[in-house]
Order: structure tokens, then sequence, then C-alpha cells
């Protein structure tokens, strides 16, 4: 990707840049192992050789992820996540989960409310927990930017101010995406600041891999290019994972405001099983087919098989040990849609019923959720009463109404009026 930095030769704050940890013991893989179960992660690595180089010289790379802390979590946010967690852990690496609270308040989440946000995050946590994310002895942290970027104040901000510093506001914009906006949106004063606060979380964690979806792929490459700024030899590692698309037809990615555009790690056995029947899944076509996507990147990566239950005049029941052998059944049309979707539900329910029954029967879990619900549901009546400054009272029935619907859909309120 090519830069508009500036070309400035002075010298950057590289005290915090240039140091690194390294882990007293070694992990139990060789290092071609490591390398070929970190690089399974990712649909991109920027680069590979610098990976393998990384991997024989530091027992222990340090990974950071981060999220938005601004609603429900969809199974590529959980049941990914975890899956590339465990994998990095069992490499040897440690993971730092970097909860952006302050980025979701600078992004306007949940009306810019940091004590709902942060309650948010905790939910999500507990998720993570649930579904089998491997937390036990130390290899992964999750860190609060609010809390740590206070406490270190004196060095995460020269960071921030000298990437701001050293970047033409065309090319921090072109990172907007990394927010779910697009270069053409009016942004805020606090959405422009964003991209430059990202860039610097990298060198303010010690990352020596960013490991981050493909929509996040711009402000990593803008780190490895402040790296080239600065002189700096050592430049994070860029793993992208594949983003997974929405259910419906020509969702390229699944939105939280379409509860019908994935499965979200809350959802009943009931509404996983509609959400899949209701899915796109054109017979004999594999690309961009959403239903053979969560088989291939959360179905097999979890239970490394998959089952096809039919009648015997259908061809009888089979287990598929990898998945280009179900897509060439699924291509051939000796797999079909009506047998492939209630597979797919039945899994995806296996792997979600921990996570239902830990927020049932966990005390802790239960009450949590009920102050997610309360925050959710301030967060729309607020919406509601400053959309209501700018409509008519008609529009603002109808916009509402829409509202009603997403509320009871999404955290199960019933008969909400207005």
């Amino acid at each position: 990707m090519e830069s508009e930095s500036s070309n400035s030769n002075e010298t950057a704050p590289t005290q915090p840049l240039q140091s690194l940890s390294i882990s007293p013991q070694p992990p139990q893989l060789s290092v071609k192992e490591r390398f070929d179960l970190i690089r399974s992660i990712g649909e991109e690595c920027i680069q590979e050789d610098e990976l393998e180089r990384l991997l024989a010289n530091k027992p222990q790379p340090i990974c950071y992820d981060g999220f938005e802390p601004s609603g429900r979590m969809h199974i590529a946010q959980g049941v990914m996540k975890a899956i590339n967690v465990n994998k990095l852990t069992a490499a040897g690496c440690k993971v730092k989960i970097w909860i952006a609270d302050w980025f979701a308040q600078l992004n306007n989440k949940m009306g810019g409310d940091l004590k709902k946000i942060q309650v948010i995050g905790q939910y999500l946590i507990e998720i993570w927990k649930a579904v089998g994310m491997n937390i036990e002895g130390g290899q992964v942290e999750f860190l609060w930017s609010s809390e740590e970027i206070n406490s270190r104040a004196h060095e995460y901000w020269p960071l921030v101010m000298d990437i701001a510093r050293r970047n033409k506001l065309p090319r921090i914009v072109r990172c907007c995406q990394i927010m779910g906006r697009s270069e053409q949106d009016e942004l805020s004063a606090a959405q422009i600041f964003y991209p430059c606060m990202q860039c610097a979380d990298i060198f303010f964690l010690k990352a020596d891999i960013c490991q981050l979806g493909m929509d996040q792929r711009k402000v990593n490459v803008l780190a490895r290019e402040y790296c080239d700024d600065i002189k700096r030899k050592n430049k994070p590692i860029i793993l992208s994972h594949h983003m997974l698309p929405g259910l419906q037809e020509g969702q390229e990615k699944m939105s939280k405001s379409d509860p019908s555009s994935s499965i979200y790690m809350e959802d009943e056995e009931a509404d996983v099983n509609l959400k899949i029947k209701k899915a796109f899944c054109p017979p004999k076509v594999v690309e961009k087919n959403p239903c053979l996507e969560y088989v291939k990147y959360i179905i097999f990566p979890w239970f490394h098989e998959f089952t096809i239950e039919r009648k015997p005049e259908n061809g009888g029941d089979k287990t598929f040990k990898s998945f280009e052998d179900l897509a060439n059944d699924y291509e051939s049309g000796e797999l079909h849609p009506g047998d492939l979707k209630p597979a797919l539900a039945k899994a995806l329910n296996r792997i979600l019923q921990p996570v239902r029954d830990h927020f049932n029967n966990d005390p802790k879990a239960k009450e949590l959720v009920k102050r997610v619900k309360v925050c959710a549901f301030d967060f729309y009546l607020c919406f509601c009463s400053l959309e209501l400054k700018h409509k008519h009272v008609d529009e603002m029935l109808i916009h509402f109404t829409v509202l009603t619907i997403e509320i009871e859909d999404c955290w199960g309120y019933n008969k909400l009026r207005y």
C-alpha cells in the first residue's frame, strides 16, 4: 500500500517501541509446527518470512487483538476469535486482547456512554469464557484501553501525536473502514483521531503480531509504514483472518443492525434453526455461499469433522473429514442444501449450548445479562429522543416501530410500545 506519510527525519519516541519481552519457557512445538498453526489463522500474512524469523528467535511472541464493546456478539467474534486465540496460545504466544472502551466512545457506540460500553465489554468477556477460550495459565490478557492509557499516558500520547504528525489527512481517512465507516461518511473529529490511536496501540502493547480481521488491514499497514518512517527494523506482522459474510444473499459481512444476517452467541436453538433455514445457500454453488463459509471457518476448526444425517434414499449419513471433500460433494450435487442446513444448525447449537447454559445457570452471568439489556434499552430510548428533535412525529413513529422489533428480537423485550 502506498503511503502518504511525510518524510520527517526527526527522532520518534522509540523507547517503548524497541523493547522485546522474552518468555522463559519455550513451547513444546517445533518452529515449523508453530508457524503452520499460527499461519492457519490468517487469510493474509504480511510477511511470512518475518513470522518465521520471529518464531525462531522469540519463544513467546506478543499477539494483539482488540474489539469495541458495542452490542451483541455474533458467532464470528465469539467462536472464531476463541478458535484463533486458542491456536495462538497453543503455539506459545501471549495474546493481549484490547478492550477498546475509549474507542467505542470515540465511535459513539452506546450513545458514547462509557459506563454502558464497559458493561457490554464485561458481557463479551464472559461469553468467551463460556464458549471455551483458553484463558488459564496467563497466556491471555484482557486490557481495558481506558485504564491502560491513563496509567501510562506519558508513553501513549507522544506515540499518538507522532503518528498523527507524520501522516497526511487522506491517509488517515483511508483507515476509517476499521470503525465500520466509509471514506464518504461525514466523520467527526474524534473518528479522525481514532486510526492514529489504534496504530499507536500496536506499539504501546509491544505487539509482534497484529491478529485482526481483514477489515482492520489498513491501519495495520499504517503501523508498518510508521516503522519505515522512524527507521524501526522490527515491524509488526499482520495476520488478518477471514471475514464471515452475512447469511443473506449479497451480504459481504455480518451486521449487528440486521439480526437475520448472522448467528449471535446468545441465540436460542430455535433462532439458530430458523436463521440457517432461511439462509442463502444455492445448490451446487460453493463460492460466496454463507452456509459453506460457516462450515469451513467454524465447524471444521471446532470439531475437525462434519456429519450429514440423511435418509438412506438420499445417500445415508456421511461424515466429512475435510472441507475440500464436502465442497466437492456439494458442487457435484451429491450434497443438497436441504441436508446441509439441518446438519449445520445442529453443529452450531452444539457449540453455543455451553454459552446458553452458563448464562442460564451462573448467578453472576445472569445478572450481567440483565445489566446489558438495561444498557441496550436505555440507549435506544436515548437514540429515539434525539431523533425526535429532527423528525416529524409520524416519521418518528415508523422509526421507533423498527427499533421496537429490533429490541424484541435482539434482547428479548416483550410488547415494548411507544
